[in-house]
């Protein structure tokens, strides 16, 4: 029978992509696991795949834009395993790719709501518990994007809230320092996901033009956040860029 874990990571967005092959990796790693999502189909079969390594896991279907639910994703995480060390804010999502000017309040709302708000609230629900536990301290990372550094075109409010999360991302580590919470973001570049599939068959370039672009396995992005959850909290990966070698980033526009 396998050991129960010294460490406890929670992971957002957790049931596909990069957050299921980040909780996959970080079971793996030793850790249990506290599984978010609004899907709870889905983080069951997060789950099923960890196999038996599921019984390390925690499944809390959760709405990242609602305060209260957040709240009770944490209270939960602590009332089952007494304290937290590592927190993924993962969960994502994207405007559809139309002109910027045909965008509705909704569409840009949604965007911001889960792509910013979301990983605030999970922030300051981290904070107050890793502040207060013994020991104290933990790591929080933020799920970036390349387009916090170049955005695609019709992107206008993916690439905000990515631009955001990187001043979230700064802020937190500085405010953090007093409690020994360290923070730290991924930037992420085709890693091969549901997501991203469509650039296989071609996707809009600045130019205008459609190109394939060149996508990488998502699980150099799961053992690149295990590495930065693994850090002793003295240590600290700010930023960290992980992308396709030969895709289109340097030298975009």
């Amino acid at each position: 029978m396998s050991t129960s874990p010294s460490k406890i990571a929670l992971v957002t967005g957790a049931g596909s992509g990069i957050g299921k092959a980040s909780a996959l990796a970080l079971l793996r790693a030793g850790y249990a696991v506290v599984l978010a999502g609004r899907r709870a189909d889905a983080l069951q079969a997060t789950v099923e795949a960890a196999g038996e390594l599921g019984q390390h896991t925690l499944v809390v279907p959760t709405d990242v834009t609602d305060p209260a639910s957040v709240r009770a994703l944490f209270e939960k995480t602590v009332a089952t395993y007494g304290r937290l060390d590592v927190v993924f804010n993962n969960a994502g999502i994207g405007a559809p790719g139309i002109p910027l000017e045909d965008l509705t309040y909704a569409q840009w709302r949604a965007v911001v709501d889960i792509n910013l708000t979301g990983p605030f609230l999970c922030t300051q629900e981290a904070f107050k518990i890793m502040k207060n536990q013994t020991p104290r301290g933990g790591r929080i990372i933020n799920n970036g994007s390349i387009s916090a550094h170049a955005p695609r075109p019709n992107s206008a409010p993916y690439t905000a809230t990515k631009h955001a999360m990187t001043g979230l991302t700064k802020s937190t580590s500085l405010d953090g320092r007093k409690y020994d919470i360290a923070c730290g973001q991924i930037d992420v570049g085709n890693a091969d996901t549901d997501m991203v599939s469509r650039m296989k068959a071609g996707i809009v370039q600045a130019n205008g033009q459609i190109a394939i672009e060149p996508t990488m396995d998502v699980e150099n992005v799961a053992n690149a956040v295990v590495f930065m959850s693994n850090l002793p909290l003295d240590a600290n990966v700010l930023f960290m860029t992980v992308m396709a070698t030969t895709m289109p980033l340097v030298g975009r526009g």
